[in-house]
Protein backbone atom coordinates (compact mmCIF):
# COMPACT_ATOMS: atom_id res chain seq x y z
CA UNK A 1 0.00 0.00 0.00
CA UNK A 2 1.49 3.37 -0.70
CA UNK A 3 1.18 6.76 1.51
CA UNK A 4 -0.96 9.33 0.72
CA UNK A 5 1.58 11.69 -0.41
CA UNK A 6 2.98 8.96 -2.66
CA UNK A 7 -0.27 8.71 -4.12
CA UNK A 8 -0.88 12.58 -4.63
CA UNK A 9 2.77 13.11 -6.29
CA UNK A 10 1.80 9.71 -8.40
CA UNK A 11 -1.98 11.80 -9.12
CA UNK A 12 0.15 14.56 -9.97
CA UNK A 13 2.49 13.46 -12.30
CA UNK A 14 -0.63 11.33 -14.22
CA UNK A 15 -2.70 14.56 -14.32
CA UNK A 16 0.60 16.42 -15.80
CA UNK A 17 1.36 13.83 -17.71
CA UNK A 18 -2.11 14.08 -19.30
CA UNK A 19 -2.46 17.84 -19.85
CA UNK A 20 0.82 17.66 -22.03
CA UNK A 21 -0.70 14.40 -24.04
CA UNK A 22 -3.74 16.96 -24.58
CA UNK A 23 -1.38 19.60 -25.09
CA UNK A 24 0.31 17.11 -28.28
CA UNK A 25 -3.19 16.21 -29.22
CA UNK A 26 -4.74 19.80 -29.78
CA UNK A 27 -1.49 20.90 -31.46
CA UNK A 28 -1.71 18.30 -34.07
CA UNK A 29 -4.92 19.22 -34.47
CA UNK A 30 -5.14 22.85 -34.53
CA UNK A 31 -1.45 24.36 -36.13
CA UNK A 32 -1.12 24.89 -39.74
CA UNK A 33 1.53 22.76 -41.63
CA UNK A 34 3.44 19.40 -40.99
CA UNK A 35 6.72 20.53 -39.37
CA UNK A 36 4.65 23.02 -36.57
CA UNK A 37 2.43 19.83 -35.77
CA UNK A 38 5.07 17.34 -36.10
CA UNK A 39 6.92 19.50 -33.72
CA UNK A 40 3.80 19.58 -31.03
CA UNK A 41 3.69 15.75 -31.26
CA UNK A 42 7.05 15.40 -30.63
CA UNK A 43 7.90 17.82 -27.73
CA UNK A 44 4.70 17.94 -25.81
CA UNK A 45 3.96 13.90 -26.97
CA UNK A 46 7.06 13.18 -25.34
CA UNK A 47 6.81 14.75 -22.68
CA UNK A 48 3.39 13.69 -21.74
CA UNK A 49 4.49 9.57 -22.32
CA UNK A 50 7.27 10.56 -20.54
CA UNK A 51 5.15 11.68 -17.15
CA UNK A 52 2.34 9.03 -17.78
CA UNK A 53 5.18 5.87 -17.84
CA UNK A 54 7.00 7.51 -14.82
CA UNK A 55 3.65 7.61 -13.03
CA UNK A 56 2.81 4.28 -13.92
CA UNK A 57 6.31 3.08 -12.72
CA UNK A 58 5.73 4.70 -9.34
CA UNK A 59 2.45 3.38 -8.59
CA UNK A 60 3.65 -0.31 -9.54
CA UNK A 61 5.70 0.20 -6.86
CA UNK A 62 8.05 -2.73 -8.05
CA UNK A 63 11.45 -2.14 -9.47
CA UNK A 64 11.63 -3.97 -12.55
CA UNK A 65 8.14 -2.29 -13.25
CA UNK A 66 10.08 1.30 -12.61
CA UNK A 67 13.26 -0.04 -14.75
CA UNK A 68 10.99 -1.34 -17.45
CA UNK A 69 9.02 2.30 -17.59
CA UNK A 70 12.61 4.00 -17.26
CA UNK A 71 13.69 2.67 -20.63
CA UNK A 72 10.58 3.25 -21.67
CA UNK A 73 11.27 7.06 -20.80
CA UNK A 74 14.82 6.80 -22.14
CA UNK A 75 13.52 5.08 -26.08
CA UNK A 76 11.18 8.36 -26.37
CA UNK A 77 13.77 10.96 -25.39
CA UNK A 78 16.51 9.17 -27.58
CA UNK A 79 13.71 8.26 -30.87
CA UNK A 80 11.60 11.17 -31.20
CA UNK A 81 13.18 13.80 -31.75
CA UNK A 82 15.11 11.58 -34.64
CA UNK A 83 12.35 10.72 -35.94
CA UNK A 84 10.74 14.37 -36.11
CA UNK A 85 13.71 15.53 -37.75
CA UNK A 86 14.00 12.81 -40.31
CA UNK A 87 10.48 13.34 -41.15
CA UNK A 88 10.85 16.92 -41.55
CA UNK A 89 13.52 16.65 -43.50
CA UNK A 90 12.09 14.43 -46.04
CA UNK A 91 9.16 16.83 -46.17
CA UNK A 92 11.63 19.42 -46.79
CA UNK A 93 13.34 17.37 -49.35
CA UNK A 94 10.16 16.69 -51.66
CA UNK A 95 9.35 20.26 -51.60
CA UNK A 96 6.53 20.45 -48.63
CA UNK A 97 5.99 23.78 -48.28
CA UNK A 98 5.47 25.70 -44.90
CA UNK A 99 1.89 27.33 -44.59
CA UNK A 100 1.44 30.98 -45.33
CA UNK A 101 1.60 32.18 -41.26
CA UNK A 102 4.98 30.66 -40.98
CA UNK A 103 7.58 33.36 -41.20
CA UNK A 104 10.87 31.95 -42.77
CA UNK A 105 12.08 28.41 -44.67
CA UNK A 106 15.83 28.74 -43.10
CA UNK A 107 16.74 25.60 -45.53
CA UNK A 108 16.53 27.20 -48.23
CA UNK A 109 19.64 27.96 -49.54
Amino acid sequence: MISLLAALAIAVITIAGALFSLIAAIGVNRLPDLYTRMHAASKAGTVGSGLLLLAVGLHAGDGATFGRALAGIVFFVLTAPISAHLLARAAHKVGYKLSSVSVRDDMMT
